[in-house]
C-alpha cells in the first residue's frame, strides 16, 4: 500500500496539472525542478511530494 495524498497536494496538484500539464514528464527529478518554477512550495518535503503526484499523473495521462 502507498501512502494517502492530502486534500491540499491533491487539489494544488490538479491546479497545476490543469495549467502546465504538458511540461511534466515521467521524470521525478525533472518534476522537482518545475515545481519549484510553478507553485510557491515552503518546504523541501512538500515539493518533494506534489513532485511525486505530479510523476504520477504524468503517467496516468500516457
Amino acid at each position: 500500500m502507498g501512502r494517502i495524498k492530502t486534500q491540499q497536494i491533491k487539489s494544488k496538484g490538479d491546479e497545476l496539472f490543469a495549467l502546465h500539464g504538458k511540461e511534466y514528464s515521467k521524470d521525478f527529478q525533472e518534476n522537482k525542478e518545475r515545481v519549484g518554477q510553478h507553485a510557491d512550495v515552503q518546504s523541501k518535503k512538500l515539493r518533494n511530494i506534489l513532485a511525486g503526484y505530479m510523476t504520477r499523473k504524468a503517467k496516468q495521462a500516457d
